[in-house]
């Protein structure tokens, strides 16, 4: 038998240690992903009411979400479809060939490469259950990352209720003010399309004129950011995004 203090013996206690470390750290993994699972769907969930100006610091947010109605929308008709949208993973879905469809380069105005064919959206009524808001998810590519969040409009469907990020790797005081206050303040209540249905919301560089209805400021030192967040929600709002849909759902044809 080995002793404890010769070299055989050093490596056997390390082997020893590592396997039961590694089963302490497994065990821990597995019994922990419940809750982290439901934290993680409590952040998502909290991101969609923040983005509409509604998450409340004195209600849970399980609660402030019960209001909220999850639907599925094919992005091609534009029209709700089937399916059970607790079970439905969007960026599985935009990964995976058979839910998605690769963008040409003419097509990929917020470099995303490919674009499921459905989405989730999510609705608030009223009162008297009808429209008051909708958020929509977004995503894109700024300077150095894909920056995922949501935008919410007004029962219009034209006027920005809010947008936010909760998820990009943007510089720190630079590309990473997409997520200041003050500048996610100015969104609300543009326009997104003009009098002809083109799409004219967009992030300018510099100041915006207080009267544009479309404009909003670009981010101090942060072009291909600012440039980025343009990008990604004229593509959203877009034919190849929501366009199609926010059309049947004015018109009570979704």
């Amino acid at each position: 038998m080995a002793s404890k203090d010769s070299t055989v013996g050093t490596i056997v206690v390390a082997v020893v240690l590592c396997i039961v470390c590694s089963v302490i750290v497994s065990t821990a993994a597995v019994m922990l992903k419940p809750a982290q699972q439901a934290n993680k769907q409590k952040d998502f969930q909290g991101s969609i009411l923040a983005a509409a100006g509604l998450l409340q610091a004195d209600k849970t947010v399980e609660e402030q979400f019960e209001s909220v109605t999850t639907k599925l929308v094919d992005l091609d008709s534009g029209k709700y479809t089937d399916g059970d949208p607790k079970q439905f993973d969007q960026r599985q879905a935009a990964k995976d060939p058979a839910t998605s469809e690769e963008l040409s380069d003419s097509e990929d105005l917020a470099k995303i490469s490919r674009r499921e064919n459905t989405s989730a959206v999510y609705l608030i009524n009223n009162d008297v259950g009808d429209l008051d808001k909708i958020i929509l998810p977004i995503r894109g590519y700024g300077l150095w990352s894909t920056l995922y969040g949501f935008i919410a409009l007004e029962s219009d469907l034209n006027t920005i209720a809010g947008i936010g990020f909760y998820e990009h790797g943007e510089t720190p005081g630079l590309g990473g003010e997409v997520d200041n206050p003050r500048w996610k303040q100015i969104w609300i209540g543009k326009e997104i399309y003009d009098d002809q249905g083109d799409v004219s919301i967009k992030v300018i560089k510099g100041q915006a004129s207080p009267n544009d209805d479309y404009a909003v400021d670009g981010l101090s030192g942060a072009t291909l950011t600012s440039k980025g967040v343009n990008n990604l929600v004229q593509f959203w709002l877009g034919e190849e995004g929501f366009k199609s849909y926010l059309s049947n759902l004015k018109e009570g044809d979704a």
